[in-house]
């Protein structure tokens, strides 16, 4: 029998009405049917044993910060992720709840393409030892607090100095968080499947600092100076943690990748253009 797993934002309205309706279309068609997790609020729980599933693919049910949530929490099983939007914006989602028994109808017949989408790996280092390791889908970005001065980054690529960023602070992204954070500090948008990271100055002061692509193979490494110590480490707009004067971050590409489920007649620039100009209307 065919395995697929349900991760569940339960916080959202919808979210009980919409895994009940999922559940009974997938199993109707012949779909053995887990809970592979669960979002409350900032808790998460999962299966312990969803390594030992073979799931053929995971429902997450929720909106963009569930499946950023899911695809750090699952990036070691390597499951296909296909998001049902039930949030707000639903970039990375690939149905609506009013088009499960579509989304179903496809499933069986596998009806879709699977598109690996390049992860991050944060570690913060504090004199000399490692204190934080994370890993992100869409960012991870060095930031000062709503109330702190500007910070001081310098930035290495490969031990190589590119530039010291004075401002709020600096983005590393991937492709797919190209068309997030790093979109509203005035970053380039990048097509998911190119084998590149982006960095982004978070409003620089300057007139010269720049987003800059470099190839996936490369390493960055982010040196903060500050007078204070309102300063965090935050990846996917998530998960955090706080830093220090003379913390330097390590920033690579994973070796998780995250898989996302996507139909066949939908192109990357036709989404982005309806999604986007939906959040320029609401």
């Amino acid at each position: 029998m065919r395995q697929v797993g349900l991760f569940v934002n339960l916080d959202k309205p919808q979210a009980a009405e919409v895994q009940r309706r999922l559940t009974r279309l997938l199993r109707d068609a012949g779909f053995d049917v887990v809970c592979a997790g669960v979002q409350r609020g900032s808790d998460v729980e999962a299966a312990d044993d969803l390594d030992r599933l073979p799931l053929e693919l995971l429902f997450v049910l929720g909106g963009d910060g569930t499946l950023l949530t899911a695809a750090r929490r699952f990036a070691h099983h390597g499951v296909p992720l296909l998001g049902i939007n039930i949030g707000h914006l639903g970039f990375l989602s690939e149905a609506e709840p009013a088009e499960l028994e579509e989304t179903v109808r496809r499933v069986v017949h596998k009806e879709y393409d699977l598109e690996r989408r390049l992860m991050l790996e944060a570690a913060v280092y504090r004199h000399g030892q490692e204190v934080a390791r994370l890993v992100a889908l869409n960012d991870a970005g060095i930031a000062k607090g709503s109330f702190a001065r500007m910070i001081t980054v310098h930035a290495y690529v490969d031990g190589v100095f590119v530039d010291t960023y004075r401002g709020d602070g600096i983005i590393v992204s991937t492709p797919t968080g190209s068309t997030a954070y790093s979109l509203s500090c005035g970053g380039p948008i990048i097509v998911p499947h190119l084998h590149v990271l982006l960095i982004t100055p978070i409003c620089p002061h300057t007139l010269f600092s720049r987003p800059c692509v470099i190839a996936d193979t490369q390493e960055v490494r982010l040196v903060v100076e500050s007078t204070h110590d309102d300063v965090g480490l935050t990846v996917d707009g998530q998960v955090g943690v706080r830093m220090a004067v003379g913390d330097e971050v390590m920033v690579r590409r994973s070796p998780f990748d995250t898989t996302l489920v996507k139909w066949r007649d939908r192109e990357f620039f036709s989404v982005l253009r309806a999604k986007l100009r939906n959040r320029e209307s609401q």
